[in-house]
């Protein structure tokens, strides 16, 4: 099975600088099959659209809701229907994108917000995987691929803070732990752990704090979506067949270990 027979299944990608849109639109580029899952229903099925008159690949787009269970099975119905009508190839990828950050500082922080931060992250990550798992290890090939980040690995030190970096931290674990519970099965598990990259996460951020984040890089400069899109390509991919449970850094030089 190739990549025009397999389709990725993406979270959070209907925002125009973020991740999630460049990376469907990296995959679509190579022939894989695209579904686009987020919260707003109406972007998701625009988007899905649009990607698949570009790039002549079979698309669809759904509403999702993260962190709410049965929304969650609700989107993998709607994409397993999909499948079976013949309108999308077999999931081949399942890429757990959709994240939110918060810059409050820690004797600040509510636990709505701890909760909102850990629900949508990491919550989210692990219901989206286990909703879409099964027919990975049915099909005997597949690739998970987890949105950490540099935060989790340096304590913060870019935007988000101690929920956001304990939430991201927490996929890390869940990302090993889930590669050697199914390693025989055909399915890697992965995480990506970018640094600061240009979207519009974070919200808020004054011009001296972005210029902060900048001269922190040893590269000089944050990242593109273009390239981490590129790295969770490689992930997806047949090439990387050999990697499971690790965590790809994207950051520039910003952390080395």
């Amino acid at each position: 099975m190739n990549q025009t027979q397999r389709t990725a299944v993406l979270t959070g990608a209907t925002s125009p600088s973020g991740i999630g849109l460049e990376t469907a639109r990296h995959l679509a580029s190579e022939g894989w099959g695209i579904v686009v899952l987020d919260l707003d229903q109406e972007a998701s099925v625009r988007v899905a659209r649009e990607i698949a008159e570009e790039f002549a690949v079979p698309a669809f787009g759904h509403q999702i809701d993260v962190a709410d269970e049965d929304s969650v099975a609700s989107a993998q119905e709607a994409v397993a229907a999909q499948v079976a009508l013949g309108n999308l190839p077999p999931t081949g990828a399942v890429i757990n994108i959709a994240g939110i950050t918060s810059p409050v500082d820690f004797l600040d922080t509510t636990l709505a917000i701890w909760n909102k931060i850990m629900t949508v992250n990491a919550t989210g990550t692990y219901l989206v995987t286990k909703a879409f798992l099964p027919e990975l290890i049915n099909n005997g090939w597949g690739r998970v691929i987890n949105m950490s980040s540099v935060s989790a690995q340096r304590g913060g030190g870019v935007f988000g803070k101690v929920p956001y970096s304990s939430a991201k931290a927490a996929i890390l674990g869940f990302t090993k732990a889930l590669a050697r519970e199914i390693s025989a099965s055909g399915v890697t598990v992965n995480a990506v752990a970018p640094g600061a990259v240009d979207t519009n996460i974070r919200v808020g951020s004054t011009d001296a704090q972005e210029a902060a984040i900048a001269a922190g890089i040893p590269i000089g400069r944050t990242a593109t979506t273009a390239e981490i899109a590129s790295v969770i390509g490689f992930l997806a991919s047949d090439g990387a067949s050999y990697l499971t449970g690790t965590t790809i850094d994207i950051n520039g030089g910003s952390h080395m270990h």
